[in-house]
């Protein structure tokens, strides 16, 4: 059951990332359509930002979270324990040894950064510190560390800057066909001759953004899945996840510092009452909490 729902949910993200690529295509060929009557002119444009704003995020996005959430290096004196867990973890994950963070938070929660494994990071807040015992910890850090392995990181982090990528292109193609139907009188400068495909072109860059934002979060709760599932590999227990979850799911506290931008990195949403009333929702970053527990009990 582990390893079939580990292949399904990677099956899942492919395809996932594929429609991704689809829908940046796709808008680019609107916005070309619409601007100057030529689809390919709009998939050259969506080509040069991908060039520019994807590596920009994809190197400045680690840092950048773990400055929001105001993280500091952890210490092996003062958390010997949690060392010696994410030692223990590298081993069977087969990763370098990640650094370390402890947010001063009384919320439990963590998250993982890095962009490949030799570049991760672990955060744990001290509310899950003092809250779990040694086997949820671990639980929790197996899970963390499955994201690293996982590339999960990457993934997410070109996914946000393909939104932005959508949302700009979007922009664009509302301010030309704006402009152009005002300043245009030439009509060889305007060869949107097709009113049908105008209103397709138009259709699909006003509903690409909110497209992109649905696969987003599924790939994001698609994720989270994989994650626990690679915990109970490493761990062979799936009983300390489980429980941290729950531990987790019941608590009233907000991470402080968390933003809406940064809430799918972290093991549960870092809201309260989104934690509470998410149902599996499409507009979740993570999946419910129910269905996490539900496919834990049956690994």
């Amino acid at each position: 059951m582990l390893y079939k729902q580990i292949e399904q949910n990677k099956r899942k993200t492919f395809l996932l990332v594929a429609l991704f690529i689809v829908l940046v295509m796709g808008v680019g060929s609107a916005v070309g359509y619409l601007g100057y009557g030529e689809a390919w002119i709009g998939v050259i444009l969506a080509a040069v930002i991908l060039a520019f704003y994807v590596p920009i995020t994809y190197m400045s996005a680690s840092s950048q979270v773990l400055s929001m959430s105001g993280a500091a290096i952890a210490t092996r004196e003062e958390y010997p324990q949690l060392y010696n867990i994410i030692e223990d973890l590298c081993i069977p994950a087969r990763i370098p040894m990640p650094k370390i963070y402890i947010v001063q938070d009384p919320s439990p929660n963590a998250f993982a950064t890095g962009i490949k494994p030799e570049k991760g990071s672990v955060a744990f807040t001290t509310g899950l510190l003092q809250q779990l015992n040694r086997e949820e910890l671990e639980g929790v850090a197996a899970h963390e560390i499955g994201h690293i392995r996982n590339y999960d990181i990457r993934l997410m982090t070109i996914s946000v800057a393909l939104i932005a990528i959508i949302a700009i292109l979007g922009d664009i193609g509302a301010r030309m066909l704006f402009f152009g139907r005002r300043g245009s009188n030439n009509n060889s400068e305007n060869k949107k001759t097709n009113p049908a495909i105008m209103i397709i072109a138009l259709v699909f860059v006003i509903l690409a953004p909110l497209a992109a934002r649905f696969v987003h979060l599924a790939v994001s709760r698609n994720r989270e899945y994989l994650a626990d599932a690679t915990a109970v590999e490493m761990t062979r227990n799936a009983v300390g996840l489980k429980n941290a979850l729950l531990k987790i799911s019941n608590s009233d506290l907000d991470v402080e510092r968390a933003k809406q931008a940064t809430a799918s990195m972290y093991i549960a949403s870092p809201f309260s009452k989104v934690r509470k009333k998410n149902r599996g929702s499409w507009f979740s970053t993570h999946p419910s909490m129910e269905s996490r527990i539900e496919r834990l009990e049956q690994m």
